[in-house]
């Protein structure tokens, strides 16, 4: 079973997606299995983080833009604007895609785990999420 999400963001940074992906692991009524989510784009990606105190994700977004800076004289792909090739480089430093336990019709993630979509364009985005599951 597979559903796929549409997820707009409001520009860089980490957007939660827990509670949608959590939804389509209800509607599939599997009692334990395996969820992967998959996003279906080169300049976001995917991780699971804290989800109790918004300054690690502040942090964290900070660190990776420090890490990849927009307009390294290096960069040949240029023509989308200043974030675009340094999207491309915290997408392969990141992840595509996740894989969590279900136990119980229920993701098997820790206390304060979340599971985010990292966007990093500075634009708005409507990004494509596949949710597969399986026994």
């Amino acid at each position: 079973m597979h559903e796929e999400l549409r997820i707009v963001t409001q520009g860089q940074g980490l957007h939660e997606i827990t509670r949608e992906v959590q939804g389509v692991v209800q509607r599939a009524s599997h009692e334990q299995g395996l969820c992967t989510v998959f996003v279906r784009h080169t300049s976001c990606s995917l991780t699971i983080q804290e989800n109790a105190d918004p300054s690690a994700r502040r942090d964290l977004e900070a660190w990776l833009n420090r890490l990849v800076p927009e307009n390294d004289p290096l960069y040949t792909h240029t023509a989308e604007g200043p974030d675009d090739m340094p999207s491309h480089i915290k997408a392969i430093l990141t992840q595509a895609s996740l894989s969590i336990p279900i136990i119980d019709r229920r993701l098997a993630l820790g206390t304060w785990q979340g599971i985010y979509l990292w966007e990093h364009r500075r634009r708005t985005h409507e990004r494509r999420v596949v949710v597969h599951i399986v026994d």
